[in-house]
């Protein structure tokens, strides 16, 4: 009975500090698989090539800065490549000291690391092309470590400051600023190669197993104290408002996707 509620409890803890990474990972990735159909269906396999040529190299210097955080060793690198017969646009080839507990977990955050590149440039995008977004999104951030409990009252403070954002994005004002376009294009560019291949899932599942093994022995030594003390609640609030962002970006790229669709069968 205790190994079962140990064992519980170890995978409630895990899920506390990763779930919402996980979770919005595999979403981006339904996303995008449906939009990279309806660009193809589209304009063909060379699609890929005219996002691909943006969002490939950030991908991919996600994972290697990961890595080299890490204290990965890159072996090989490629940012850019047209796709191979199995689709790949670009990888990075790492290894590590296995006996290294820093170097195993790290392999969940290289893993996962094009979400939270993607983001950061987006973000750094709009500091500099749109600067009001910018300051609504940061807004939102310091807004969202405030809230003490997780309720639905939680949800409907998030989305409505969401939907703030989007109307500032979309404001009438900048669809007569250039800036925007090029800001619009570079975002969905990324957003269509943030999400996390088959390779990339494997690599963040042995660091997630290494997590829930670190966590299992702070249970079983009886330090989940120092688990519990960490303020679960506002890091998951701020965690999946910072990847929110992600999700609008791929959404609209989903839209643009089915519009490219309607406009292709004229």
């Amino acid at each position: 009975m205790f190994i079962i509620e140990l064992l519980i409890r170890t995978c409630l803890e895990t899920l506390y500090l990763t779930g919402a990474i996980i979770l919005i990972g595999l979403l981006l990735g339904l996303i995008q698989n449906n939009a990279t159909q309806n660009f193809q269906r589209s304009f063909g396999r060379n699609a890929l090539m005219v996002t691909g040529i943006i969002g490939t190299p950030i991908h991919e210097m996600s994972h290697a800065g990961s890595a080299l955080l890490f204290g990965h060793k890159i072996n090989d690198i490629k940012l850019f490549q047209r796709p191979d017969e199995n689709g790949v646009m670009g990888y990075v080839n790492h290894s590590y000291n296995k006996n290294s507990l820093y170097q195993q977990i790290g392999n969940f955050f290289i893993g996962v690391a094009p979400i939270f590149g993607g983001i950061l440039v987006i973000i750094g995008l709009m500091r500099l092309l749109i600067p009001e977004a910018f300051a609504k999104f940061i807004t939102i951030m310091v807004e969202s470590v405030n809230f003490d409990t997780f309720s639905m009252a939680t949800i409907e403070g998030l989305a409505t400051s969401y939907l703030g954002l989007l109307k500032i994005i979309f404001s009438w004002s900048n669809f007569q600023n250039a800036y925007f376009y090029l800001f619009l294009f570079i975002a969905i560019c990324i957003s269509s190669h943030m999400s996390l291949s088959l390779a990339d899932i494997k690599g963040a599942s042995r660091g997630l197993l290494t997590i829930f093994l670190v966590v299992l022995v702070f249970n079983i030594l009886g330090l989940s104290q120092y688990i519990a003390t960490f303020n679960v609640i506002k890091y998951n609030v701020f965690i999946t408002g910072f990847l929110m962002i992600t999700v609008i970006f791929s959404v609209i790229t989903y839209l643009i996707s089915l519009l490219s669709v309607l406009i292709a069968r004229r």
